[in-house]
């Protein structure tokens, strides 16, 4: 597991992520990470969980309104 360290940015604090940590989560400079709760600590992720889960709503009305869907498209 890699070893984060917190620093000073500017007049803030922020962690460095190396090349390996990087290619791990899939991101580059200048993509945005969200740290969420999880049972066990906190998560760091490039996946933001509220549209996850406005993404889910969606294919759920999608699915479960896909007659009216389709007769609007006409």
């Amino acid at each position: 597991m890699p070893k984060l360290k917190v620093t000073t940015v500017g007049a803030s604090a922020g962690i460095i992520l190396n090349k390996e940590v990087m290619a791990r989560l899939k991101v580059k400079k200048g993509d945005s990470l969200y740290l969420t709760e999880a049972p066990d600590g906190y998560r760091l992720t490039p996946y933001n969980p509220d549209f996850e889960r406005q993404i889910q709503l969606a294919e759920d009305i999608m699915h479960d309104d896909r007659e009216i869907l389709k007769a609007l498209s006409r």
